[in-house]
């Protein structure tokens, strides 16, 4: 293996580590949130949070995309780069905030939050931006460990000022937890801001604003696609069907995109990598190592749908009635299987500056979802609403690859084998999901194959599981090499060092 394949390996082994143990946090403490804040102020502390989100997609101008390129096309010069980037952003976001502070009365009224805390937001947008070009930074220079690092302080100085000022707030808690979830992410982005300004010493080139501008404008529409393609369903479902199967939705939906936290730590490790050897020409190693991340992604898709009744279960011990949105995790959880294959396209078009397929791709795809939302939802419920949303990333799927292919005319990946990886794991997938049943449902016994003979529901967790090691044991024989290779290689990394300390 060679050094920067080492590096990607030990990178996404850290970054999924990390990953894993922030969403642990996250998860552990939640209960502290619910327990402490009323469900109305619960619902107002994490709306605020989307509200940033879709601010913060205009303030920044959407220029982080460009930092991968940038590493390439300005190599030494990627500090000035940075350092001029956040002028650039910061710059506009002081613009929107003056125009924030001038219209304060009616920007509060229109998203429902006092003045104090309009201004707040648009303050936080000024330097938000610099934690996230700390991380990118970080992240194609492969230092790992400050990358971690920065989360974790994120993490746990987030879980730590929203409690403590929760308390302070008492009368008004939501206070509390809105100021203590971005109060560690506003000061370490004072601090990145002073330092990277101060590495880069750049804060206006015309050259670096004209690029990252190219870049970032034609995403910005991709941005917003992909906050409708996350939200719509939910906001129709309540529409259509009531708050409840809304919540049940949200709640199995929640437990699917767990998977991401496992494909995003993978794909971010993955990235700086692919493009400097895309920019070497190395196109036979990039399909070589992109075969194996997709059928790691493969077993991890596999792994979250098996268990995910059993997994419902533990996280609502006593919300038995939220047990029933397990039938969501299936095509949820494929569908970002396919997000994560179809972003291997989307680093190849950032690669070539073609930002406007990206943000065509996404406008059509979250008018698709809106689309099939307005047909189905009405006729088959929320679990439809599921269903759509894995139709829409296949869309992306598809089109991105259609635009890599015979647009750019770049044949990067083993296309071929992403395709029927994505059909054969949605194939076990579905078969596994006819196993779903289990007593909490009421039923004694169900036909797993319409006209088939009844099995008892007491069975189902077991042929489930036992069709979840069949196939991936038939994987483990098949990829068994890659698989030594990857042992191997951490217990020469870490479990040999360990052991000598």
């Amino acid at each position: 293996m060679t050094d920067n394949g080492k590096k990607v390996l030990q990178s996404g082994i850290w970054y999924t580590i990390s990953s894993i143990a922030i969403r642990a946090v996250a998860i552990i403490t939640s209960p502290i949130y619910t327990a402490m804040l009323t469900t109305a102020d619960y619902g107002i502390a994490n709306t605020f949070n989307s509200w940033i989100e879709i601010f913060n997609i205009f303030t920044c101008l959407c220029v982080v995309y460009s930092i991968g390129r940038a590493k390439l096309d300005f190599g030494d010069r990627f500090d000035e780069y940075l350092s001029s980037l956040q002028g650039l952003s910061s710059s506009f976001a002081a613009i929107v905030l003056v125009f924030a502070v001038l219209f304060r009365k009616q920007i509060s009224a229109w998203i429902g939050y006092e003045v104090p805390l309009v201004i707040v937001l648009f303050v936080y947008l000024t330097v938000f931006p610099s934690v996230e070009y700390m991380l990118q930074k970080c992240r194609y220079e492969y230092k790992y460990k400050q990358n971690i690092l920065i989360s974790l302080i994120t993490c746990i100085g987030t879980v730590a000022f929203s409690i403590l000022l929760m308390l302070l707030f008492n009368d008004r808690r939501y206070i509390g937890k809105i100021i203590g979830s971005i109060l560690t992410t506003f000061l370490l982005g004072i601090c990145f801001y002073v330092r990277l300004l101060k590495r880069g010493k750049k804060f206006f080139h015309k050259e670096y604003w004209i690029y990252a501008l190219k870049f970032g404008l034609p995403m910005i529409p991709h941005a917003l696609a992909l906050v409708v393609l996350a939200q719509i369903d939910r906001i129709m479902i309540k529409s259509i069907c009531g708050e409840s199967d809304a919540g049940l939705y949200i709640y199995g939906y929640g437990f699917a995109t767990l998977l991401m936290i496992f494909t995003n730590a993978i794909g971010q490790a993955w990235l700086p990598w692919f493009n400097q050897e895309l920019h070497a020409e190395h196109r036979e190693p990039i399909r070589r190592y992109q075969k194996k991340l997709v059928l790691l992604g493969v077993f991890l898709t596999i792994g979250f749908i098996t268990v995910a009744p059993e997994a419902l279960m533990i996280l609502a011990p006593r919300g038995r009635a939220y047990w029933i949105a397990k039938w969501v995790v299936p095509p949820v959880a494929l569908g970002a299987l396919a997000q994560y294959f179809y972003t291997n396209y989307v680093n190849v078009e950032l690669f070539h500056k073609k930002t406007p397929i990206i943000a065509v791709s996404s406008i059509l795809a979250a008018a698709l979802n809106f689309g099939l939302n307005w047909i189905f939802i009405p006729r088959f419920g929320y679990i439809a609403a599921a269903y759509t949303t894995f139709a829409s990333y296949l869309f992306l799927m598809l089109f991105h690859f259609i635009a890599t292919r015979f647009v750019l005319k770049e044949k990067v990946y083993a296309d071929l084998f992403m395709f029927i990886a994505m059909g054969v794991t949605t194939a076990v997938c579905l078969a596994i999901t006819r196993f779903y049943w289990n007593a909490v449902d009421g039923e004694e016994s169900v036909s797993v194959v319409p006209g088939c003979p009844m099995m008892p529901v007491r069975y189902m967790p077991i042929m489930r599981y036992g069709l979840m090691f069949l196939t991936l044991g038939i994987f483990a024989i098949v990829k068994r090499h890659d698989i030594m290779l990857l042992f191997d290689y951490i217990k020469k990394r870490y479990l040999k060092k360990g052991a000598k300390t």
